[in-house]
């Protein structure tokens, strides 16, 4: 199957954030006309390497360059990682991508993963990103040596009893103040490991409570499709839509949603469309998010100045959460943030590379206009 215009477009915006002196894809491209686009953070790039590869996997292809297989550059990639600062989440996305590829899993990585498996009570103050990662490895580990299986559950467990909260939505860690909030992407990592778990070990309960996550989500889109930044779980209420993250509309999103679709979750379908669409133009700002010169996707709109800081949103979130005011869209103050990571090209081949059954997405005219 050739390439659609999108997973083209992806592959364009590949090929700029390519840097041939490590053989890995760039931490950061910036988009605001600086002398050198790339920003390079070691550790990071190895992990949004490794989210382009599982890309790969499904896209097919290879890097740029000289043209490494998807294969030999995992390996090249998973052979620093022991020597860098890796987050956690980076050993589960290694077992993950190497069930995809067909190759064996690096040996670190798997053995990082058992060790957390057998001491989750230890695991108070991971992330759900790395929780529900490590869990999505292992239980693609599992699919195949049924020797991981108890691990897998333990995780599953992990997600299930320590993050799972009232309302469907998912906690961001185990304990500690961070249990209170949940952002989208605790939201998508917890959800697919929860997926992955249902699919490859056959677990009911995962997938019932994947669907139900997944449902939560459907009936909190935006009236322009968008994904909201900042849970408060107790409550199931948006305390903040901002930033708006385009990675989450056209590749995150659907990376979950796809797995509704496939289990019949009513309006998943459609919410992934509308959330597509927003990065075409129907959004509060009512511009197109899009850089087809360079095959790229700004990364998000923001509130402007000091009310986008993070630290400050995230204080915002929080003394809404706990006044109980609910999060507002304005349509005025917002800016865009000039870059984009490459691994938001990443989960766009994961989430429509060989697929041809979203032509009103993937074939879309604005991905081949310069």
């Amino acid at each position: 199957m050739s390439d659609t215009p999108l997973i083209a477009f992806a592959r364009r915006g590949l090929e700029h954030c390519w840097l041939p002196q490590s053989g890995r894809w760039s931490h950061r491209y910036h988009l605001d006309g600086r002398g050198r686009p790339n920003e390079s953070v070691p550790h990071s790039d190895i992990y949004y390497s490794l989210n382009c590869v599982l890309g790969l996997a499904r896209a097919g292809g290879a890097a740029p360059g000289g043209g490494m297989t998807a294969a030999a550059l995992f390996d090249s990639l998973t052979a620093e990682m022991p020597a860098l600062p890796m987050r956690h989440y980076a050993h589960g996305m290694a077992l993950w991508v190497a069930a995809e590829l067909g190759v064996a899993a690096p040996g670190h990585a798997m053995d990082f993963c058992r060790r957390a498996a057998a001491d989750t009570g230890a695991l108070g103050g991971w992330s759900a990103q790395e929780i529900g990662l490590v869990l999505s490895g292992l239980a693609h580990q599992a699919r195949h040596d049924a020797a991981l299986r108890p691990a897998a559950r333990a995780m599953r467990d992990l997600v299930l009893q320590g993050l799972r909260g009232p309302h469907d939505l998912y906690f961001d860690a185990p304990s500690g103040f961070r249990r209170n909030w949940g952002s989208f992407a605790t939201q998508i990592y917890s959800g697919l490991g929860l997926y992955h778990a249902g699919e490859c070990l056959g677990d009911a309960q995962a997938l019932e409570a994947a669907q139900r996550c997944a449902a939560a989500l459907v009936a909190r889109q935006g009236p322009r499709g968008e994904w909201a930044w900042f849970y408060h779980i107790p409550s199931g209420r948006i305390v903040d839509w901002y930033e708006v993250y385009s990675v989450h509309q056209h590749g995150m999103a659907p990376a979950l949603l796809h797995h509704a679709v496939a289990h019949g979750l009513p309006g998943a379908r459609e919410a992934m469309v509308r959330g597509f669409g927003w990065i075409f133009g129907a959004n509060e700002m009512g511009r197109s998010m899009l850089r087809p010169d360079l095959g790229m996707i700004i990364r998000s709109q923001r509130r402007g100045g000091l009310s986008g800081e993070r630290r400050v949103r995230a204080a915002r979130g929080v003394l809404n959460g706990l006044l109980g005011i609910a999060g507002a869209l304005r349509g005025t103050g917002l800016e865009f943030t000039p870059e984009m990571r490459s691994y938001e090209l990443g989960w766009i081949l994961w989430s429509f590379g060989g697929r041809s059954d979203y032509p009103e997405l993937t074939d879309r005219a604005e991905f081949t206009a310069v």
